[in-house]
């Protein structure tokens, strides 16, 4: 495969990659929803692999730096969730749209984030983890946005402790995506250069947030996470309703 690039488009794609860092650095996801739809837009040959890439350095590095708060009696759960939903996820891509599941995902987030502030008690138990790994195996396998799921049930922690256990969950996911995509052919050299330009924006990001991380902390983090969720929410049903359009 051959490799085409642009100046204004390499920029282009670093600052995407910056904005989607920072709002993940801080809130604990964010990366797919910001750069995904609109690196496609750029060039389609950065994701699924390059993307992957970069968000596996994001999140081993968010882990890494948390990693006091990690729960992992709670990060054993989402793995098993993660691994139990991806399989049968990636069998039903071949049946039913992907548009129709953006819509029914994205209509459940809304309906969680609405319990939300309903019942705003939400605790991250082994059940509620375990489920919500489930649902973010689908969205993440078919709509590739799947963190929403996760962080309803993290709301309600500390901004450390949500970053930290979402950040182990996605690096697991991250990593064993991009095993099967070299298994397959998918990922090659080129990919790896296509990452590199990624990755620098990923660690711009990661500078440009450092501060909005410590003024974040001093503050509850639900209202962002039930915020991004929304919005997450918004763009995937969006992104649906074009697609029937």
């Amino acid at each position: 495969m051959a490799l085409h690039f642009d100046l204004i488009g390499i920029v282009l794609v670093i600052m995407i990659m910056t904005a989607g860092t920072a709002l993940q650095s801080t809130v604990g996801f964010g990366l797919g929803l910001v750069a995904g739809p609109l690196l496609v837009l750029i060039d389609r040959d950065y994701l699924p692999g390059p993307m992957l890439l970069a968000a596996l350095l994001l999140t081993c590095f968010m882990a890494f730096r948390e990693r006091h708060a990690i729960d992992f009696s709670g990060l054993k759960y989402s793995v098993m969730g993660r691994m139990l939903s991806t399989p049968p996820a990636a069998l039903i891509v071949g049946f039913v749209t992907a548009t129709t599941f953006d819509v029914v995902f994205s209509c459940m987030i809304l309906a969680a984030v609405g319990m939300s502030l309903i019942h705003g008690k939400i605790q991250p138990s082994a059940r509620n983890i375990f489920l919500a790994a489930i649902a973010s195996g689908f969205m993440s396998t078919i709509g590739a946005i799947g963190g929403p799921p996760l962080a309803l049930v993290y709301q309600n922690t500390r901004g450390p402790e949500l970053r930290a256990n979402l950040s182990a969950l996605f690096a697991v996911g991250c990593l064993i995506s991009l095993i099967a995509l070299a298994l397959v052919g998918k990922f090659v050299l080129t990919d790896l250069v296509r990452g590199g330009i990624l990755i620098t924006g990923v660690l711009i990001g990661l500078i440009v947030s450092r501060p909005l991380v410590q003024i974040l902390d001093q503050y509850t983090i639900r209202p962002y996470v039930l915020g991004v969720c929304t919005i997450a929410a918004l763009v995937v049903l969006g992104r649906a309703l074009l697609q029937l359009a």
